[in-house]
């Protein structure tokens, strides 16, 4: 029998590791990211989703698949995308003040972003 070759593995990071317990409570279900990501991720593909510091060690939050890839102006981001990656944001003003304290620059309604949905996978296969 063949030996089976690697799998590439793809990771969805969060440098900020308070997000780990909105991740594991299912809470935070999708992440905006700045600028167009996807030629990066694409609907169907496995990702692992890992929590901690640029450049340091990262916690296993858990694998996911990427249930859908948007790209689209901040302006036209709805309230319901912006809650899904942040509980605690709604509008597209509070958005933009995330991105840019995340992104360390001005951000704006007119910029692209990358919505990018994802679920967790659970269980085991036999």
């Amino acid at each position: 029998m063949m030996p089976r070759p690697p799998v590439p593995t793809f990771a969805l990071n969060f440098y900020n590791t308070a997000v780990a317990d909105q991740l594991r409570s299912g809470r935070k279900t999708a992440t905006i990211r700045l600028g167009d990501k996807s030629p990066k991720y694409r609907k169907g593909l496995i990702v692992t989703v890992l929590c901690g510091a640029r450049y340091g060690q990262r916690d296993r939050i858990f694998d996911a698949v990427i249930d859908k890839v948007e790209v689209k102006q901040l302006r036209d981001l709805s309230p319901r995308e912006i809650e899904h990656d942040n509980p605690e944001l709604r509008r597209t003003e509070e958005m933009a003040h995330f991105l840019g304290q995340l992104y360390n620059r001005e951000v704006g309604e007119d910029d692209i972003v990358t919505v990018i949905r994802f679920s967790q996978i659970v269980g085991t296969s036999g």
